[in-house]
């Protein structure tokens, strides 16, 4: 589905992806772990176009190196970013409209995609009219994801799901991410909380100092020593 070969971001003088490679199959869900600073949040941006980037990228085919960022949107990717950025003075529903933009002439599809994100996070419907500023972080999570969800994206980008939040909150969060991921949803995870990205992964790849250093099952990516030792605390 997604194909990722040799992506480079520099920012000035500073090579911050060096040739990163990857790929993300229909209906699977992939973890970049890594790091603080590895170029995890970089990888997500170069796929969004919002930073300049040279390579290969391709969704089913499409060459997207060249697409601006709505482009690519308009082709099936929904990136939910780090530090969440809902509109902080639209109602938590204005939120999720707004992230239905694609759907713009379509009430039918709206109202669909709006019961799904209310089934998948009943918080929300409660707080359907109150200000996004007013939730909580992990409800600003919550909505965050459920904006992305209401793009119908074919691949959804997170960023950080965990960032910030307590203990509880991540738990109530990566739940609602394993109910995407079970529903079929392809999803591309970047993240600090490599012990949760590689619960919900079917696959991972270990980045440092922007490049790709190791790539396999979740599984076996869990039970690798290395990566036990650098990122397990094991």
């Amino acid at each position: 589905m997604l194909d990722v070969h040799d992506l480079r971001v520099r920012y000035g003088a500073m090579e911050a992806l060096r040739g990163v490679s990857f790929e993300v199959r229909h209906g699977e869900a992939v973890a970049i772990i890594g790091a603080n600073g590895s170029g995890k949040s970089t990888t997500l941006r170069a796929l969004m176009g919002t930073v300049a980037a040279d390579g290969r990228i391709a969704l089913d085919g499409r060459p997207l190196i060249a697409l601006a960022p709505w482009a690519r949107a308009e082709a099936g990717i929904a990136w939910v970013p780090e530090g969440r950025r809902i509109f902080g003075e639209f109602t938590v529903e204005e939120n999720l409209l707004a992230g239905g933009y694609r759907h713009r002439r379509r009430a039918d599809i709206w109202r669909h995609d709006l019961e799904r994100v209310y089934a998948l996070f009943p918080s929300l419907a409660d707080r359907r009219r109150q200000l996004g500023r007013t939730l909580s972080g992990g409800e600003q999570q919550m909505l965050a994801l459920g904006r992305g969800l209401m793009a119908g994206p074919r691949l959804l980008l997170v960023d950080e799901a965990s960032l910030g939040l307590a203990p509880l909150m991540v738990e109530r969060v990566y739940e609602a991410i394993a109910s995407l991921v079970a529903s079929g949803v392809t999803l591309l995870l970047v993240e600090q909380n490599v012990r949760r990205a590689l619960s919900i992964a079917t696959r991972a790849y270990v980045l440092e100092v922007g490049r790709i250093v190791r790539t396999g099952a979740a599984a076996e990516l869990a039970s690798d020593p290395r990566v036990r030792d650098a990122y397990l605390g094991a």
